[in-house]
């Protein structure tokens, strides 16, 4: 049985008020807002109101069997519905021609073909939170240890505050666009951050609940601006003269589809996260199709509608773009219904909140991941400290939008590319039925001299960026020089594979976990 003594300050006494070890772990996992009010001492009182109110105390603490739950199990499609069936992932298909000069065929078909690869990755990510009961970066302790988990959540922190600003840049600057010089960006940036607060700080609960429905209005708006845009008129042969040709045309197409790909498996690291309530007894299979079909059809659908978008030659829509980005042409599309369009631009821009919520939850039990220091704080603290930190780089980088989103994104799919493979060959291959270490011992989540070294799935991280690197398209990288082409994500996904599976069959035989 893992031990948690090293969570809280003070003697044992004081802290679990004379319980036994194994009780205390019990009582940590059943009952953690319980620990939590008793830690804090005076602020004890503060904060028993706030879970009385209904604020959730659970942060990473292993979910017990006997508190699963599966009324949320149809939310693995409509949670991810939700969450990608919003405005800011237009701007992925509108960098397909404004960024990378793919026609419309062209954007469509990396967008279909990358995205199926994402999905599966991060589908295959979910499917662990019902198994095991834990957040996506305690699971990485099986694999790469207690350090090697520390080492990811950094990464994962960086990369859910990375998302949640361009998400709040691209929101506020559409509210600032409705009526412009009358809502500054500033002021619309903070608006989302603060609507995308309330429910994470609430928490699991509240989150679950406004995304089950949250995609119903959004789509409807979705609906109207795509019917708007091909009143406008869609050209898909519009791109075609602007278009790279043969090893260029190859090296767009990969580029691109890294962006792709790094937008469905941004989510696999927090893809557990929200299901690691339903029993362990649920059908992993049911898990994985409802998660890929709640990241595949509307993220699919809404970048596409992005890339037709950018069809539009009419010389006023190509203005409004240049003059407003995206949240520009949107407001150019829509600007035929008037007020009616300017409230479906609200909507639309208030979909992002949907997207946000993910991010901000995710980041507070990432930080909770760190270890035991900073799993002692209570999980809404975090949430209010990443929303202060996107929120402000989101206002200090508001002018610089697209360039962050490319950027972003792809690094973004190197690093999750080898972390999702050496989390799947570690399931697949050492935690299998018959396999070396023939499952999961979950009571060792929080007690280091029971979980792995660590070597293997940080030298195999370290492998992927080795390759990552590599594959960078820019001068002094071999490959990436040669290709001409961003293929970071498919290196580093196959030097950490090829180097993970020999690393940790050596710690398994030497350390014997």
């Amino acid at each position: 049985m893992s031990s948690f003594s090293g969570h809280y300050s003070g003697d044992e006494e004081k802290s679990v008020a004379g319980l036994e070890d194994a009780q205390d772990v019990y009582t940590i996992e059943a009952a953690p807002d319980r620990m939590i009010v008793r830690r804090f001492g005076k602020l004890g009182p503060l904060l028993s109101r706030l879970f009385a109110f209904g604020v959730e105390a659970r942060g990473v603490e292993r979910m017990p069997e006997n508190q699963r739950e599966s009324k949320n199990s149809w939310n693995n499609i409509l949670m991810w519905w939700s969450v990608n069936t919003v405005f800011d992932i237009i701007p992925v298909g509108v960098l397909a021609q404004s960024t990378f000069t793919l026609s419309f065929r062209n954007s469509v078909a990396t967008i279909l073909c990358f995205g199926a690869l994402g999905a599966v990755a991060t589908a295959f990510v979910a499917t662990l939170g019902p198994i095991t009961g834990l957040r996506t970066m305690i699971i990485t302790r099986f694999s790469s240890g207690y350090l090697g988990c520390t080492i990811y959540s950094v990464l994962n922190i960086l990369t859910q505050l990375g998302f949640a600003t361009t998400t709040v840049i691209l929101g506020g600057q559409t509210l600032s666009n409705i009526n412009p010089g009358t809502l500054p960006s500033v002021v619309g940036i903070i608006i989302i951050g603060v609507c995308s607060l309330i429910p994470c700080f609430v928490g699991y609960n509240m989150v679950h609940v406004y995304e089950r429905y949250a995609w119903i209005i959004t789509l409807t708006c979705m609906l109207f601006l795509c019917g708007l845009g091909g009143k406008a008129g869609y050209d898909i042969n519009a791109q075609k003269p602007l278009e790279d040709t043969g090893h260029a045309l190859s090296a767009d197409i990969l580029s691109f589809g890294g962006i792709v790909f790094g937008l469905f498996t941004g989510w696999a690291p927090v893809a557990a996260d929200f299901n690691c309530r339903l029993p362990a007894g649920t059908p992993p299979m049911r898990v994985f199709l409802l998660t890929f079909f709640g990241l595949y059809i509307p993220i699919c659908f809404v970048a596409i509608l992005g890339a037709a978008l950018m069809t539009i030659t009419d010389p006023a829509y190509v203005a409004a773009f240049r003059g407003g980005s995206t949240g520009g042409l949107a407001a150019q599309v829509l600007s035929p219904w008037g007020h009616f369009g300017q409230f479906i631009l609200v909507l639309l821009a208030l979909s992002v909140i949907a997207n946000n919520i993910p991010n901000t939850y995710s980041a507070g039990l990432s930080m909770q991941a760190l270890g035991r220091p900073f799993a002692i704080i209570p999980r809404f603290l975090w949430v209010l400290l990443a929303f202060v930190a996107y929120t402000v780089a989101g206002v200090a980088g508001r002018e610089h939008f697209s360039t962050i989103l490319s950027n972003f994104l792809r690094i973004l799919s190197d690093w999750t590319a080898f972390f999702i493979v050496i989390v799947a060959e570690e399931h697949f291959i050492f935690r299998r039925k018959n396999g070396p270490l023939g499952g999961y011992n979950l009571d060792d989540y929080d007690t280091p001299s029971k979980l792995p070294v660590g070597v293997a799935g940080i030298l195999a991280g370290c492998f992927g960026v080795a390759g990552a690197v590599i594959g960078m398209s820019q001068a002094g990288r071999p490959l990436g020089e040669m290709v001409g082409a961003e293929i970071g994500f498919e290196l580093a996904a196959a030097f950490s594979a090829v180097s993970y599976l020999p690393l940790r069959a050596l710690e398994i035989r030497l350390t014997g976990r």
